[in-house]
């Protein structure tokens, strides 16, 4: 740890925390709260579940992308006054979602604008915290900042269904705007980072920024327009889909942005991130669990709620209260593994705590048959939220030990980076294959139909190849009836969709637990030593023989 002078506590530091703690908290909530409200808030708008999924992994793609650009702001501009500004551009965000009339001011307002003052926020949440108390209470003081996250995670699924079935899930919003101009009338009670004259990377800015959007953007897009080979009457260039062209893309752009940092640190210039930072084993095992940690649990945030909202059509209240087993085991193993165990093998926890979410998944995978009912995911979300606790209970610690304070910022922007670079990734890629999977499902289905003639099959393959809207019994008999599809048919059509999207969960939920599980063969890189033990050079060899 750093050998600099420890801040004197602020004074009332409580309120400081609070108001910290209560930031962690607003920048966690969103997303939560927009997983059980998905099918409200598409047919308020007026789009689909695909459109929601787009506005979802675009919130925290913007956040991924303008994350360390958004610390290195603050860094020139203060952190209280990068703080005020992210929070004045995310409460105009929330504003404009709670009145947006269509998807396109809700991706505006939510996925850009609130995108943007998050990514001006969380970085600089990390220094105010060094910058107000001192270093033997910054541990605990850390911990209660990622608790209040932890806990978004948990209440935002209840809150989100509460308001949303009693009220709108707009006031959700409007909430948020109160919250944030409580917490802009207390900011000057917080003590300051001050600036420091450095000079913006905007090189490696605008590298970040398109390598990140690239490779997300294209897994987004590969429902519709298919991985390699593009679909038939879908996009194509060079005779293949645009997703691998994006893909290869942004892997050379990522490659170009960490060869451009390297380059200004080895020629005397001011990189966006220190490029020894990621030759830190202790830091990157860490940053890596995160994003394993968030890609797998932004599948299942997403999917659960689809099964209860859109297959059970169950309210959004409803759906939040079968997310309740989740939300008290993550609590619980989140204060209760540092409180009962404080020595506990870092490691071992991670490996547990994956192992339980691989279990709870599987479990989901299943469960999955015609005659499934909201209680199949009882069992699987108390796994899911005992293992992200347990997570949460180390991550944290890991990643803000593993340098000196003075570069506590930076690895807060690292972290968060990686973070929602995992929630983004997670929910477009679950989201890609479920979409893919209900499609090929609905089309195999039809062309496996003897009743439906030749043509007809010719005509469903072609023009469902971009994707299947994932919809309710409810939302597809109101469709077939206004078409005027006789009785027969449509009862067939409906036990058509109603196996294939228990089918796609299925899949969904499968290859969730294979990203689980080929999270375990990285956890080598994470200590075994906990953090505040005399020796942390834990560098030697992994005894399980994982790394």
């Amino acid at each position: 740890m750093s050998t600099e002078s420890s801040p004197a506590v602020a004074a009332g530091s409580g309120l400081v925390l609070t108001v910290l703690a209560s930031s962690q908290f607003l920048m966690t909530l969103d997303s939560s709260v927009m997983n059980v409200s998905m099918a409200t808030v598409a047919a308020d708008l007026d789009t689909t579940i695909t459109g929601i999924q787009t506005a979802i992994t675009l919130y925290t793609l913007v956040m991924a992308t303008l994350m360390i650009t958004g610390g290195k702001v603050g860094t020139i501009m203060g952190r209280r006054r990068a703080f005020a500004l992210g929070l004045i551009i995310y409460g105009v965000g929330s504003l404009v979602t709670a009145l947006s009339p269509n998807l396109a001011v809700l991706l505006i307002g939510w996925s850009l604008l609130e995108g943007i003052g998050a990514a001006l926020i969380m970085p600089a949440i990390v220094a105010l915290v060094a910058a107000n108390f001192p270093a033997e209470r910054r541990a605990a003081a850390y911990g209660l900042v990622a608790a209040a996250g932890a806990m978004a995670v948990a209440a935002g699924p209840l809150i989100g269904g509460a308001v949303t079935t009693f009220a709108s899930w707009r006031y959700v919003f409007v909430g948020e705007v109160v919250i944030v101009v409580v917490i802009l009338l207390v900011l000057r009670r917080i003590n300051d980072v001050p600036p420091v004259k450095v000079r913006l990377d905007l090189v490696g800015s605008a590298l970040s920024v398109a390598s990140l959007g690239m490779l997300v953007f294209g897994v987004l897009r590969s429902s519709e327009w298919g991985w390699i080979e593009a679909k038939p009457g879908g996009a194509q260039l060079l005779g293949l889909s645009p997703v691998v062209w994006l893909l290869l893309g942004g892997l050379l752009v990522l490659y170009a942005f960490l060869r451009w940092e390297t380059h200004l640190a080895h020629t005397g210039g001011e990189p966006l991130i220190d490029p020894r930072l990621l030759r830190n084993r202790q830091l990157t095992g860490g940053l890596s669990m995160f994003f394993a940690q968030f890609t797998v649990q932004a599948g299942v945030f997403f999917t659960v709620p689809l099964f209860l909202s859109v297959v059970l059509e169950l309210n959004a209240l409803q759906t939040g209260l079968r997310l309740i087993p989740l939300s008290i085991a993550l609590l619980l193993a989140a204060a209760g593994i540092p409180k009962f165990w404080p020595q506990a093998n870092p490691r071992r926890v991670v490996r547990f705590g994956l192992t339980s979410m691989i279990v709870g998944i599987l479990f989901l995978v299943a469960g999955m048959d015609p005659g499934a009912n909201a209680g199949v995911v009882a069992v699987p979300m108390l796994l899911m939220g005992l293992g992200l606790g347990a997570l949460a209970s180390q991550l944290g610690a890991v990643t803000v030990s593993a340098v000196p304070d003075s570069q506590s910022a930076e690895v807060g922007g690292l972290q968060n980076t990686a973070t929602n670079l995992g929630a983004s990734l997670g929910t477009a890629l679950i989201g890609s294959v479920l979409i893919a999977t209900l499609s090929t499902s609905i089309v195999a289905g039809i062309q496996a139909n003897p009743d439906v003639p030749a043509s007809v099959q010719q005509q469903a393959t072609t023009e469902l190849a971009g994707g299947v809207p994932f919809l309710s019994d409810t939302q597809l008999g109101a469709a077939l009836t206004d078409a005027s599809v006789p009785d027969s048919t449509a009862q067939d059509v409906l036990e058509l969709n109603s196996d294939a999207r228990l089918e796609a969960l299925r899949v969904a939920y499968a290859v969730t637990a294979l990203l689980a599980i080929a999270a375990l063969f990285f956890t080598g890189r994470v200590p075994r030593i906990p953090v505040g033990a005399p020796d942390r050079g834990d560098t030697g060899p992994d005894p399980d023989g994982l790394g």
